[in-house]
């Protein structure tokens, strides 16, 4: 068994964190020493699952369905396609803001309002804002 501190040690995350965690259902400590929690080893596993999930965007709700009655993994494919597509549009607009940025900075028009392709982006702002 580990106790809390250890956990947050091991894992890089805080004490309040892992505190929540236990709070909302992600992970469970089974015992105390004192008024320290008490964790299975296999713990430090299944929050290296939830950074994962929570670094690809996935709400705590969601990665908790990812568990099932045992606590085992039990991954929703459908979920995680939707999420690559949701990261790929997410990459594409973020390839346009670099590209637009980049165009700005490197102008050679002396007024970034005389420059037709910094005139298109204005206009393309416009329209994803209506």
């Amino acid at each position: 068994m580990m106790d809390i501190a250890e956990v947050a040690r091991r894992s890089g995350l805080k004490p309040s964190t892992l505190r929540y965690y236990e709070k909302i259902g992600l992970i469970h400590s089974p015992s105390r020493k004192g008024l320290r929690r008490q964790y299975f080893p296999s713990v430090l596993n299944k929050l290296n699952i939830i950074s994962l999930g929570r670094m690809a965007g996935l709400s705590l709700i969601e990665i908790s369905m990812m568990f099932d009655a045992n606590d085992e993994l039990s991954i929703d494919r459908t979920l995680l396609i939707q999420k690559t597509t949701e990261i790929d549009a997410q990459i594409k607009q973020l390839q346009a803001i670099r590209n637009s940025l980049f165009h700005v900075a490197t102008c050679p028009q002396t007024s970034h309002l005389e420059c037709p392709s910094f005139q298109k982006m204005m206009s393309a702002v416009k329209r994803d804002l209506s």
